[in-house]
């Protein structure tokens, strides 16, 4: 038997209103044990965090761990070259409390998420717990269509990049039903245009409530839940009415909208940070240099409505799950959501409830996200009050997986 005793912290269990003075027992990888004093057995490893809170670990519900900003500079890669590159990027998730991750696409044929999740499950890598969707689907022309990315001499050469798209009831059954076969967890799809893609819009919908009906029925009759890559009004719509778990981005939802999100008990991930820090820098020359013009644009077109948008996101009632597009910008600054989230008038306990409890809601993990006896024993910590200044979350320096501790402040 392993255990250690956490002390000199104040504790937040992932529900509460605020953090209280506590001590945590851990048994080999659960959570023996919170209470304000605890005996604790001989042989138990002490780690003392004054001035600490303790939080249970971060879920992020959105991430590209297969992705970079700068991969198309990068050139080909082999399937097993992405996956490399990827390890860092697990740890730096890790480093920063994200001890559960979705993640929602690879951008890649085969299905190296899958493997890498598998491998974290068994000890092989280390890394935050995926669950993972291993593609984005896609009507063709739309935001998971890669080809359209390539000049026209090259569209019969990058005919390869179709591997996720499908048009129409019966290419969509198809598609979903070899995504569940190769272990996906869950199902995404494009359900609107995006700011990265040049050929759509975030406001165009792309597949119809036919397709959308089919494909969340197709994943929900093999026990797999869907969630659309979806920013405008009218895709929103057709996707809660289709019966997905999740809205990732919905960044141009109005009111109504979030009101339909809301009564449906849908979940909504609004990746703010990467959004709103391009939308205010939108008129900024120096930081869009070598990016693409047409993202910039979008940004120019959209960018007072998507500051509207995330201020009636905070005055909803919608249940708001963390997740951060982290592979569009740098992954270890995906904490900065934390953050986006706060300057958009959501509070700091809505915020951290969103990455914890809230997260673990809408993935369906029973033994993460809550602080209580019996649970896994994800936790961590940080120096300072995250429910009075959120950057905090930023200067996370003890996470223990599993009643593992993979980083803990130096000795003093």
């Amino acid at each position: 038997m392993a255990a250690t005793l956490i002390t000199g912290a104040s504790v937040w269990d992932g529900i509460a209103d605020t953090a209280v003075p506590r001590q945590v027992l851990v048994v080999d990888d659960r959570i023996e044990r919170i209470a304000e004093n605890i005996d604790a057995p001989a042989g138990t490893e002490t780690v003392h965090l004054p001035g600490h809170t303790v939080t249970p670990g971060f879920i992020d519900c959105h991430t590209h761990v297969g992705l970079t900003p700068n991969l198309l500079e990068l050139g080909p890669m082999s399937s097993p070259a992405k996956t490399l590159r990827a390890l860092p990027v697990l740890e730096a998730l890790l480093d920063n409390g994200f001890t559960t991750i979705r993640d929602l696409g690879c951008g890649d044929v085969d299905h190296p998420t899958i493997d890498l999740r598998n491998a974290i499950a068994a000890g092989l890598v280390r890394g935050p717990r995926m669950l993972v969707a291993p593609h984005i689907l896609s009507a063709r022309g739309g935001h998971g269509d890669f080809s359209a990315g390539l000049a026209d001499q090259y569209q019969s050469a990058g005919r390869g990049l179709e591997f996720a798209t499908a048009d129409g009831p019966d290419e969509i059954r198809t598609l979903v039903r070899q995504e569940i076969r190769a272990g996906a967890d869950w199902v995404k799809f494009a359900a609107t245009g995006g700011f990265s893609s040049p050929s759509d819009d975030p406001n165009h919908t792309t597949y119809s409530q036919q397709e959308m009906d089919t494909l969340v029925a197709t994943a929900a009759d093999l026990g797999v839940p869907a969630t659309p890559h979806c920013y405008g009004d009218e895709a929103a719509r057709r996707a809660v009415r289709a019966g997905v778990r999740s809205i990732d981005h919905g960044n141009l939802v109005s009111a109504d909208g979030l009101a339909m999100i809301s009564d449906a008990g849908v979940f909504l991930v609004p990746t703010q940070y990467t959004i709103l820090t391009d939308a205010r820098r939108a008129g900024d020359d120096a930081y869009w240099r070598g990016k693409p013009r047409y993202k910039r644009a979008k940004f120019v077109r959209y960018g007072a409505q998507l500051e509207a948008a995330a201020e009636r996101l905070a005055a909803s009632n919608v249940k708001i799950a963390f997740g951060t597009d982290a592979g569009m910008f740098p992954h270890r600054d995906n904490w900065r959501e934390f953050g986006a989230m706060v300057s958009t008038g959501i509070s700091p306990l809505r915020a951290l409830r969103a990455a914890t409890s809230v997260a673990a809601d809408l993935l369906r993990l029973d033994e993460v996200g809550v602080l209580a006896a019996g649970k896994l024993a994800d936790l961590v910590a940080m120096p300072g009050d995250p429910f009075t200044d959120i950057e905090v979350t930023g200067r996370v320096d003890f996470v223990m997986q599993s009643g593992h501790i993979h980083k803990q402040p130096p000795a003093a």
